[in-house]
């Protein structure tokens, strides 16, 4: 945990509201997005949405029961579960998307998500752009991370937008940096 604190203080000086890039090696992207997610709902004590591109609903809550994340603090937003044909079961919880290439149900979904969250403070998590890379061209993942990044900031949340260190995604990273806040490298 020491060294997502010490990452977060050096990159966002403790910054209330943030947006932030989180660029993980894929050898260590399930640790490193658990640390994070502990560093939010347990040292910060705040709620948050999850929009998951990669695991279902499902297995993360799993996941978060085991490493002791209580995801009664998360509303998820799931693209993956329909789009492998797993149950979608309607749960106050979760909200299920068809797919991660339909970027508008994406962003209504998570503007509701956000909106209702009890608190003040609260985080936006998406797991993760590599993903959106394999189901939408670059231009559209730009555009889409713009305003995505943009309706962060009027939602006044810490946003964590995560990404697989791939050549591919540093193009994309590169041309992300000027509108985040700050990189987090792990």
């Amino acid at each position: 945990m020491a060294e997502i604190k010490k990452e977060f203080k050096a990159k966002l000086k403790n910054l209330k509201q943030y947006v932030a890039i989180a660029s993980v090696e894929a050898k260590n992207y399930n640790r490193i997005n658990l640390k994070i997610l502990k560093h939010l709902t347990v040292d910060e004590n705040i709620p948050g949405v999850y929009v998951t591109l990669n695991k279902p609903f499902e297995t993360l809550s799993a996941t978060f029961k085991r490493e002791k994340i209580d995801s009664r603090m998360i509303i998820f937003i799931d693209a993956v579960t329909k789009t492998a044909g797993g149950n979608a079961e309607k749960t106050d919880k979760c909200l299920f998307i068809g797919a991660p290439d339909n970027l508008s149900d994406i962003s209504i979904a998570m503007d509701q998500a956000v909106k209702a969250l009890p608190s003040k403070s609260r985080f936006v998590f998406f797991d993760s752009l590599s993903t959106l890379l394999v189901y939408n061209d670059i231009s559209t993942v730009a555009r889409f991370i713009h305003f995505l990044t943009g309706k962060m900031r009027v939602w006044k949340v810490k946003g964590i937008i995560v990404s697989l260190r791939k050549d591919k995604d540093e193009e994309l990273i590169n041309e992300l940096m000027q509108i985040c806040d700050g990189t987090l490298n792990f």
